[in-house]
């Protein structure tokens, strides 16, 4: 129970501190306004996140724990013996997407105050693009798809014409087809 009420604790602290960086912008996310949102003592979160560098760092690895978890069991879950990643990460992107997680607030914040920070995250991506190669089915299509998947999401990102969602669900469900159409 007190593990649980910690991490429960932690959460919440990392989804203030996203808030406080989508709210009112990356340079004024600090240790104080990130305590005061979570309705923490400034001693209660430096005892989770003892600077602004862990908070960074530890939204990042939250939110890239959940992306690559939640694209790892999709994988795992499909029985197809050939693009099962490439899927699984399209599938992943879309929703990441769809639900506006804070995991773009997350590496937005990093790239802008530590871009060390993403230094795992990079290495997580490689593996997943190693993954998406090695699928079975031709990699440089793979590797298009998975490049479409992620100009979607930075479009999304940062605001540049992203295409509404109608187009966005089109673009998915082609993608998804020829994938299909490619086993």
């Amino acid at each position: 129970m007190e593990g649980s009420k910690k991490a429960s604790k932690r959460n919440m602290i990392l989804q203030a501190a996203a808030k406080v960086a989508r709210v009112s912008g990356v340079e004024r996310l600090t240790l104080d306004a990130v305590a005061q949102e979570a309705g923490v003592s400034k001693g209660g979160l430096l005892y989770h996140f003892p600077n602004k560098e862990e908070l960074i760092s530890g939204m990042v690895k939250q939110y890239s724990d959940d992306f690559v978890g939640s694209l790892r069991t999709r994988a795992d879950k499909d029985p197809s013996e050939k693009g099962t990643w490439i899927k699984a990460y399209i599938e992943t992107t879309y929703d990441s997407v769809q639900n506006e997680n804070d995991m773009t607030i997350a590496l937005s914040t990093a790239l802008f105050t530590n871009p060390h920070l993403l230094r795992e995250m990079q290495d997580e991506y490689r593996d997943l693009q190693k993954n998406i190669e090695n699928d079975g089915l031709d990699p440089v299509v793979s590797s298009l798809f998975r490049l479409a998947a992620d100009g979607l999401w930075f479009a999304e990102m940062f605001g540049f014409a992203p295409p509404d969602q109608a187009l966005k669900q089109k673009v998915i469900r082609y993608i998804l087809n020829e994938i299909e159409e490619r086993k």
